[in-house]
């Protein structure tokens, strides 16, 4: 577990470096859908590390999402 937890946290360093750039929605989209079944997978089979990498990877894509069309409305 410590393993998996070491990697996760890696990963969510490397999101917060890349945060100040927006994705386009169709890769958040993507992101938040496969990312999303994958939490669910991650309940299924009882890997809570899988499942809170997934989750926040879930909420970053739908905070990209939202932060693309946000950009979009400004003149």
């Amino acid at each position: 577990m410590l393993l998996g937890v070491a990697g996760m946290l890696l990963i969510i360093a490397a999101w917060i470096a890349s945060f100040k750039d927006v994705p386009s929605p169709r890769l958040s989209s993507l992101y938040a859908a496969g990312s999303f079944l994958l939490a669910v997978h991650s309940v299924l089979i009882g890997d809570p590390v899988f499942l809170v990498l997934n989750s926040l990877a879930t909420a970053l894509a739908l905070l990209n999402l939202y932060r693309w069309y946000r950009g979009r409305a400004k003149p």
